[in-house]
């Protein structure tokens, strides 16, 4: 395949079930080449595309080195890159799952912290007191310094951590944490708590372009048939098929149902799922029956907003 579209996926863990499932879902399978240590795959049922299977880390590096078009990681590690990422990569669609929170947590103990307006006045007095910074332990460098500037922090250091971020206050190595957590459950059984206003980022897996990859020849026509099938899986996730016999009284109910968000299909109308109750009642309210819903597998649009966003931002 020349000048193929590259599209990097996780290569291990959660997150790689959780991809493999959702391109599944899509009617779409990677298949790994050179056994199950490869590190490259096939896309089946999208054309063009070449697959590489990276670390979800090594996935934001290389849509910020533009190395890849698109790959699948967490927005946490991809906030995490220095300077303006959004000038870098962009974003086309929150996924769902590899749902994770990046927070600050201080320790239960401190009953009297419970924002970051406090934890500005305990770092001040440690600092005015013993002449030390308060010390945050953490793997995100780059958002804790962006956080604690928005919140007015500025006598604190960073202790860079390389191991469990949680256990750091226990073991004396720093006095609070910027970690990413799930449930919480871990940074409570290790004596600490999450501050009110202390969620840097509520982050997922994002589908994410890179805006300094090369885009000539064919990749864009491969992005384009990939987000469609995307969306087109998407949209009918959230939508619903109604149908029912010709009926001359159907025109007033069908045309207060399409100013209500509804669109035409032929012997019926595309609501949306959540509306599948309420729209099949106007209609036999009316007396028009009986009325049948189906869930599509696929809602193919004229446009494509994933794509449109790409194309007004790469560089070609």
């Amino acid at each position: 395949m020349s000048n193929p579209l590259i599209l990097a996926v996780p290569s291990k863990g959660r997150l790689k079930e959780q991809v493999e499932a959702w391109l599944s879902d899509c009617g779409l399978s990677l298949s790994v080449t050179g056994g199950s240590r490869g590190y490259m795959a096939e896309l089946k049922g999208v054309p063009g595309i070449q697959v590489r299977l990276l670390s979800a880390g090594d996935i934001a590096e290389a849509l910020d080195l533009g190395e890849v078009h698109l790959g699948i990681t967490g927005e946490d590690l991809l906030r995490e890159r220095a300077g303006d990422v959004d000038a870098r990569i962009l974003l086309l669609r929150a996924l769902g799952f590899g749902r994770a929170d990046l927070v600050v947590a201080v320790p239960k103990s401190w009953i009297d912290v419970e924002s970051m307006s406090d934890l500005e006045e305990v770092a001040h007095d440690l600092l005015a007191r013993s002449g030390r910074r308060m010390r945050v332990a953490t793997k995100y460098l780059a958002q804790t310094r962006s956080f604690f500037a928005r919140h007015g922090v500025v006598d604190y250091r960073i202790t860079e951590s390389g191991g469990a971020t949680e256990g750091a206050p226990a073991a004396g190595s720093a006095e609070l944490v910027v970690d990413i957590t799930t449930t919480g459950a871990t940074l409570g059984a290790n004596g600490l708590k999450i501050l009110a206003d202390g969620v840097i980022l509520k982050s997922q897996a994002q589908l994410t372009a890179s805006l300094r990859a090369d885009w000539s020849g064919e990749r864009l026509a491969a992005a384009e048939r990939l987000l469609r099938v995307i969306e087109a899986r998407a949209a009918a996730h959230d939508s619903a098929t109604l149908a029912w016999p010709a009926d001359p009284r159907e025109a007033p109910v069908v045309e207060a149902l399409i100013a209500d968000g509804a669109s035409r299909r032929p012997n019926g109308l595309l609501v949306a799922a959540s509306r599948i109750g309420q729209a099949s009642l106007a209609l036999t309210a009316a007396g028009i029956g009986p009325v049948t819903a189906s869930r599509p597998d696929f809602v193919y649009e004229a446009g494509c907003v994933p794509y449109n966003k790409l194309l007004k931002r790469v560089q070609i």
